[in-house]
């Protein structure tokens, strides 16, 4: 399976302690280096950052269509635009993005956008984690994770919880 990833599935896990979920659920994760580069623009205060930088089953690879990148830019930031480009040149199964925009771009490409919430709805069904309400609690309050409140319900309805 290949797996691409924007920033935010790794900050937002990296920041609640569940950063290990990504190895756990899809082994070998493709960064793009704009993805790299912008976990790194603050040192390792960012979170995440460190964790990346440490993990030997985090890849980051150099987009090569760079025209792509800049059509997408149109409409998304640096890290998402790459992010896509890569996942189109890797034909990835999954593409890990949590921005609204970033995911509607990267279903027009005709991949399969899949964000930090999905990610820990597929921890539990396959066991990693017993529980999804108090992590989900915690990246918006610890992560700043935006969510409405009819997103959040239907998190925990779709957890069972």
């Amino acid at each position: 399976m290949i797996v691409v990833s924007n920033t935010s599935p790794l900050t937002n896990l990296a920041a609640i302690g569940q950063f290990a979920l990504l190895h756990d659920l899809y082994g070998t994760i493709q960064i793009a280096q704009e993805v790299w580069e912008e976990l790194n623009a603050f040192g390792h205060s960012w979170p995440g950052s460190r964790e990346v930088a440490n993990a030997s089953w985090i890849t980051q690879t150099q987009v090569k269509n760079q025209e792509l990148i800049l059509a997408l830019r149109r409409d998304l930031d640096r890290g998402e635009a790459a992010t896509i480009a890569l996942a189109v040149e890797l034909k990835a199964n999954l593409v890990l993005l949590d921005e609204q925009d970033g995911r509607r771009a990267a279903q027009r490409m005709g991949l399969r956008p899949f964000g930090v919430l999905g990610i820990l709805l597929e921890a539990k069904k396959r066991g990693h984690v017993s529980v999804v309400k108090p992590l989900v609690e915690e990246l918006r309050q610890t992560a700043g994770f935006y969510l409405s409140d009819a997103v959040y319900q239907s998190v925990l309805n779709l957890a069972q919880e």
